[in-house]
């Protein structure tokens, strides 16, 4: 039974973007822009095919650049054009317990976009295990400035 207290199960971040909410959407959503910025500094992407509906999919492999590839499988829960995204994100379609929801929203503020992202585990050890092995809150941070470096070029 879980608490309703997440905030021991989550990894979130809120980004100002000096862009459209429609444009930081379509960046999110459009297979042929995302790939240039989801992930790390030093990721590249291959993107094998999204479908941004719900219950559509989302597969691709993140290649680290240390030469591992890392094969990621989204599916999407609820999709509101342009302000909402949420989504499973896992390894493949079988619900794991390392894999987790994402909550993002798109919310305008003049001509800005601010957007947040909430990342909850299925518990507080898996949330500490990317936190503390995989460096989940850097590279947040990390993929959100290459978002913006790659809006800049837009």
């Amino acid at each position: 039974m879980h608490s309703n207290n997440t905030e021991d199960r989550t990894v979130s971040t809120t980004r100002l973007f000096d862009a459209p909410r429609e444009l930081v959407f379509q960046m999110w959503t459009d297979p042929n822009h995302v790939g240039n910025w989801w992930g790390p500094k030093g990721f590249t992407n291959t993107i094998e095919s999204m479908e941004v509906k719900p219950g559509g999919v989302w597969k691709f492999v993140m290649h680290g650049p240390d030469g591992v590839d890392y094969p990621n499988t989204i599916v999407y829960k609820e999709v509101r054009k342009p302000e909402l995204l949420i989504y499973r994100h896992g390894t493949d379609m079988e619900d794991r317990p390392d894999d987790f929801h994402v909550t993002v929203t798109f919310e305008e503020e003049g001509k800005k976009t601010k957007l947040t992202m909430i990342a909850l585990f299925q518990s507080a050890e898996a949330r500490n295990e990317v936190v503390e092995k995989h460096g989940a809150i850097e590279g947040m941070n990390q993929t959100m400035e290459r978002l913006r470096d790659y809006l800049g070029k837009a």
